[in-house]
């Protein structure tokens, strides 16, 4: 038994010195895991696989980002898990992804300075700071000689891709739509599959030990946030239908999902195409906000239209509290924000209203909700988040008029008639321990009409 140990160790030794020489010279490629946490139909991934060399697969979690978030952020939970999963497959292959974390550049610093390594392969990433954050990685990977090669991946559609005649973009959305189906349709191979999975054998053989854990960068570990993905097509095909009834809870669930690329774009948009024309709308809406960002970058910070630059918001932080914690007195805003505190989601009605209220009612400016949103949503966006914020304050391309006012009540009376929604997340409604509504209706709306006209009127 001694001896058999000592063998075994002796051999584990050797091997793990031939495994460091071998990391020391010969060449390899890097894939770079971002917003695309599968290892099948990933574009940058099937390139790295097909080129010739071993693939090192690394994930990075980002110290730049991490460190604006509370320890107990359920997305660094889902982002664990979903590696995890990644390591389970990748296992029967005897490897696994490296996990560092760090910033960018110094992980690949460190890494470069450990491998003998050729290209770099990564999916287009269209953020601020994503595209901020590759230009260092490039600069850097550059001074070594090593290239940095990205594709498409995460969209059907990116950049200028679907753009005017003329070629400036598209800031209303349905003509987008259209000029987006256009291309679709004569460009079938726009949904051809990258078949990452079929050469996973090229990955480099890496000692998977599964030591990572989310305490070793400081954060909590939300247990079994992370599900693999299943989509309902039977419930999908009466979406349009369905989908403003929050209680029927019928929508796709597919937005943490695309948010970090555990599912593939291309092969929900082929579904989408077979199941319903409403679903797939919204997938392209997905797209419209991403070009727009990627086109006006501005407008992180200011209004798309900046008529609107000059609107005097009351910006009242008791009132901002209440509408935060779901106690302002309007069940289907109290309903919506209490379910986005406990579960990290929301559901699309309901974000259109709470969004209007905080709005119009409160006349809180927009970037105090999209930032909120921001913290809480677990398939939270930039893009989209951006987007639809703007949208709702009227303030965003192709936006609602300002003059449109969601009524909560009449809302809740349409899509939550019996309801089912609003009692779930508000059990005291209708006793008396249940908030008096924190303001008038007809008040607010009259107060925002003339706060939205005079501002656009006179540029106040």
């Amino acid at each position: 038994m001694f001896l058999d140990n000592y063998l075994a160790k002796a051999f584990k030794k050797a091997e793990n010195y031939i495994f460091a020489f071998m990391k020391q010279n010969d060449p390899i490629v890097v894939f770079w895991f971002r917003r695309d946490l599968r290892i099948h139909d990933n574009t940058a991934l099937f390139h790295a696989l097909t080129s010739g060399l071993k693939v090192l697969p690394v994930f990075i979690f980002d110290t730049e980002i991490l460190r604006s978030l509370p320890c107990d952020d359920k997305r660094v939970s889902f982002i664990s898990q979903s590696l995890q999963n990644i390591n389970n497959q990748l296992a029967a292959q005897n490897t696994g992804i490296r996990i560092y974390s760090g910033a960018p550049v110094d992980v690949f610093r460190q890494i470069s300075d450990s491998y003998n390594i050729q290209m770099v392969f990564a999916n287009h990433d269209y953020e601020p700071y994503a595209i901020e954050r590759d230009q260092k990685v490039q600069a850097l990977l550059s001074e070594k000689g090593i290239s940095f090669r990205t594709f498409k991946d995460q969209v059907i559609f990116e950049k200028s891709d679907v753009v005017k005649p003329g070629g400036d973009p598209y800031t209303v959305f349905t003509p987008y739509s259209h000029r987006w189906l256009e291309k679709l349709n004569n460009s079938a191979e726009s949904l051809n599959r990258m078949e990452s999975v079929n050469f996973l054998y090229n990955l480099l053989p890496v000692e998977n030990d599964n030591s990572f854990h989310l305490d070793d960068i400081g954060f909590n570990e939300t247990k079994n946030i992370f599900e693999p993905f299943q989509l309902n097509k039977t419930q999908l095909k009466s979406y349009d239908k369905t989908r403003n009834y929050p209680a029927l809870d019928s929508t796709s669930r597919a937005g943490v999902h695309l948010r970090f690329g555990t599912i593939s774009i291309r092969e929900m948009v082929s579904e989408a195409r077979n199941l319903n024309e409403a679903w797939l709308n919204e997938l392209i809406w997905r797209e419209f906000f991403m070009q727009i960002l990627w086109h006006f970058p501005y407008v992180v910070h200011e209004p798309f239209k900046p008529k609107y630059r000059f609107i005097r918001w009351q910006n009242d932080e008791k009132l901002f509290e209440c509408w935060c914690k779901g106690m302002t007195g309007f069940p289907l805003v109290d309903a919506g924000m209490r379910e986005l505190n406990a579960t990290g989601f929301m559901h699309n009605r309901v974000r259109m209203v709470t969004a209007s209220f905080l709005v119009k009612h409160l006349l809180v400016t927009w970037q105090w909700g999209e930032a909120y949103f921001a913290a809480k949503l677990l398939d939270f966006d930039l893009s989209a988040n951006n987007g639809n914020w703007q949208w709702v304050a009227g303030t965003g391309c192709d936006a609602v008029p300002y003059f449109r006012i969601f009524n909560p009540a009449s809302q809740a009376s349409k899509f939550d008639e019996q309801g089912m929604y609003t009692r779930n997340w508000v059990p005291e409604l209708g006793t008396a321990s249940y908030l008096k509504p924190v303001v008038d209706h007809e008040t607010a709306r009259t107060r925002c009409l003339e706060t939205y006209k005079t501002a656009l009127q006179h540029g106040f």
